[in-house]
């Protein structure tokens, strides 16, 4: 360690001297990776980093190091490709970036200690900010307060603070849905649907969401900031159980969509048969030119030539407008869904069970075929299979989706290649209510008409009012409700660090401050559809968003580990089942190696297959790595030692193992 005390830094966490600490750190291991293991002692416990790049690139210099594998730029790049974290860090570019910002690497641990004091700082921070909320909450109990505030300056004086463990695939009890976020005529009728089919409101909530998104889904957008604007269209899932009533919920919410969608249908069939017979005139004038000049050989041919060129303009101008369509019906395949937006542009695939699901996992094809379903909740430019024209495209598609499979299909869908890869299963809100079988009233309440006759007729309107509009529409933020995103957007940044709850679902949490922003709008609409719609969107509507929004990430987590998307997942829940198993003396284990997860159980043979399970107890929070001191000599490293999260052995972190 140098001789020289870093730096006092005046505490701010984005301050440029600890980004440029932490580079530094980086740059050092990689131009001299004989110094990772003193570096891994300075900066001690995980979690140190404030930048979650920085965080995520140590992470994979210790565990190949640990591994006894070289450390430079070009394997580091592809370490980090194979985990999914290359393009999230930066791509190679930021790996030699830091590097290139390292002015030595003889000073490593200087730099290390920059961060680590940085990195208390912030500890002092969070656990002080804490105590004062909790002492600030008159309905807190003063006892509880004054334990966690001893508890909180005991981990602080040890140098060690653990957040509490993410749970692995059971969640306790998950949250009910909102309902009082919805507008007031959608929470009543959502309400009573739940009442009266004896279902969890979340069913209803989720298909009344699909609702308001097929009437506006990629026809009224929203503007965060100049250069950050979100489609309104959603992806829903909620899982429910067979015999749990799917079909009467999805009835109920759904009726209007189709009732209007054969309303339009009737409305423009004048207009189709007026086009498709002024076209069939135009181009039978065509053919009768054509005729003539087949049976008059001696006519002037330059002339006839313009005669039917200019006949056969005038047919193309005629456009038969296609009849109006609102959802997506029957057998629905990727190529039915592109060719449908390549002529609607705007469509929602509604369904009370998981027949789209079917498609998607390439289970009619060889292969799953992914790209409509991720270009067309994004709005990116669509490649659309039409027969009247070459090669066209459909500029910003959007395809809302509602549906209420069985949990196996979300299973399935999880294990289709691609699925999380490419970002597929990023893009849904997911929901997973707890069935009422077994304790469902059998004599239940009507829904009321007045109730009913609202929804009906406010959604009607809704579907009638933006499916008629040309172009999309821009609604922008207030300035307060601006602030209130950027909130959100710090909020959870700092969630998808290493340890944090949302770390293991990054590619889903990075699309959830924009899934709040089309939730918003969708509310804004709601709210305002006898008034000005076109208005700002308020900071209370992005707080109500914001709420549904931590409803679904609740179910989310929970719908990730049952989908087990992470192949580790089900080692993993082997793995705490056992670190929460007393040992024979009766104690339990603080600290473990991996040989000693692999003596756990006989379903691994070797380190390599204990590793994945072991680093997904890492990021929820089970397990911490340290890599140990160095002796100060070249040579192979020493194993990494993990300490267990003391709720492992405890009754209240005890989880049951599914």
């Amino acid at each position: 360690m140098s001789e020289y005390a870093p730096n006092v830094i005046a505490f701010h966490p984005e301050s440029s001297e600890v980004r440029t600490a932490e580079q530094a750190v980086i740059g050092a291991a990689l131009l001299d990776p004989a110094q990772i293991p003193a570096l891994a002692a300075q900066l001690g416990a995980p979690g140190v980093f404030y930048r979650p790049a920085h965080e995520t690139i140590w992470r994979a210099i210790v565990r190949m190091a640990g591994a006894e594998r070289p450390v430079d730029p070009m394997l580091l790049a592809e370490v980090l490709r194979s985990q999914g974290d290359l393009t999230r860090i930066g791509g190679p570019g930021y790996l030699h970036a830091c590097v290139e910002a390292t002015p030595t690497s003889a000073n490593g641990e200087y730099y290390a200690e920059i961060v680590r004091v940085a990195a208390e700082r912030r500890r002092i921070n969070t656990a002080t900010s804490r105590l004062a909320h909790m002492a600030g909450d008159d309905q807190a109990d003063l006892e509880a307060v004054r334990t966690a505030a001893l508890a909180a300056l005991a981990d602080l004086a040890s140098g060690e603070t653990w957040l509490d463990p993410v749970p692995l695939g059971s969640h306790g009890a998950l949250p009910v849905f909102p309902v009082h976020a919805l507008p007031q005529w959608v929470g009543a009728y959502v309400d009573a649907v739940a009442e009266f089919t004896q279902t969890p409101p979340d069913m209803a909530a989720t298909m009344a969401l699909a609702a308001l998104s097929t009437a506006a889904g990629g026809r009224v957008n929203v503007e965060i900031r100049p250069g950050w604007r979100e489609q309104s269209n959603l992806y829903l899932v909620c899982a429910m159980p067979p015999a749990s009533r799917k079909s009467d919920v999805f009835a109920f919410m759904t009726a209007p969509v189709y009732r209007i969608e054969d309303e339009l249908r009737a409305e423009a069939r004048a207009r189709i048969i007026e086009a498709e017979t002024a076209k069939e005139a135009a181009l039978a004038e065509v053919e009768a030119l054509m005729a003539r000049a087949r049976k008059n050989p001696d006519l002037d041919r330059v002339h006839l030539v313009a005669e039917i060129s200019g006949a056969r303009m005038l047919a193309d101008e005629i456009v038969v407008p296609p009849s109006p369509r609102l959802t997506l019906s029957g057998d629905i395949t990727p190529e039915t869904v592109t060719h449908q937006l390549g002529v609607h542009r705007c469509l929602a695939a509604l369904s009370p069970e998981g027949d789209l699901f079917d498609s998607i996992v390439g289970r009619y094809s060889s292969k799953p075929n992914l790209g409509v379903f991720l270009q067309a909740h994004k709005g990116e430019r669509l490649q659309a299979d039409r027969i009247t024209r070459e090669q066209p495209t459909v500029d910003k598609p959007a395809l809302t989706i509602g549906v209420t499979p069985q949990p196996a299909v979300l299973q399935e869908l999880g294990a289709a290649p691609g699925a999380r890869d490419r970002g597929l299963l990023a893009r849904f809100l997911y929901s997973l209510p707890p069935s009422n079988l077994g304790y469902r009233k059998i004599r239940t309440t009507p829904v009321p008409e007045a109730v009913a006759t609202a929804y009906d007729v406010r959604l009607s309107a809704l579907l009638r009012a933006f499916t008629g509009l040309d172009e999309p529409v821009i609604v922008k933020l207030t300035e307060a409700a601006d602030l209130a995103v950027e909130r959100l957007q710090e909020k959870f940044e700092v969630q998808l660090r290493p340890d944090e709850p949302l770390a293991h679902i990054k590619d889903w949490a990075g699309k959830l401050v924009g899934h709040i922003a089309r939730i918003a709008v969708l509310l804004h609409l709601a709210d305002h559809l006898a008034g000005d719609w076109r208005a700002p969107v308020e900071a209370a509507v992005v707080e109500r968003a914001a709420e549904i929004a931590e409803y679904y990430t609740a179910h989310t987590l929970a719908v990730f580990d049952l989908i087990a998307a992470d192949p580790a997942t089900e080692d993993a829940h082997l793995l705490l089942q056992w670190l929460q198993r007393p040992k024979k003396d009766g104690t339990h284990r603080t600290h473990i190696k991996a040989h000693d997860a692999v003596a756990s159980s006989r379903r691994f043979k070797k380190v390599a297959d204990v590793d994945p399970a072991l680093q997904l107890l890492e990021q929820h929070g089970w397990l911490r790595a340290d890599q140990p001191p160095t002796s100060g000599q070249r040579g192979r490293p020493q194993a990494v030692t993990y300490r267990v999260h003391p709720a492992a052995g405890s009754p209240t972190g005890t989880e049951t193992i599914t």
